[in-house]
């Protein structure tokens, strides 16, 4: 890993990555907020109808998780935060 990468840099990709999926949460009438990245640890809040949503561990891990470790691969977790 690239230990020149900055924080900035971090969050910008993170950033990135939360409007690349976007839309797809908004098509469910959901979206995504990003709260914090500290560390390898990215913290986000799952709201609109995603919030309640019985699948949104599966959104979480396998749609959000992945796609931001796709655009920052130093992330290592994401957390969802009420």
């Amino acid at each position: 890993m690239d230990t020149n990468i900055t924080h900035e840099d971090t969050v910008t990709r993170v950033m990135e990555a939360l409007e690349s999926i976007r839309p797809f949460l908004n098509k469910d009438g959901g979206d995504i907020e990003l709260i914090d990245v500290k560390e390898n640890q990215v913290f986000v809040k799952l709201l609109g109808n995603c919030s309640g949503c019985p699948v949104n561990f599966s959104t979480l891990k396998l749609g959000v998780e992945n796609t931001i470790k796709q655009h920052a691969p130093e992330i290592e977790k994401v957390v969802s935060v009420e």
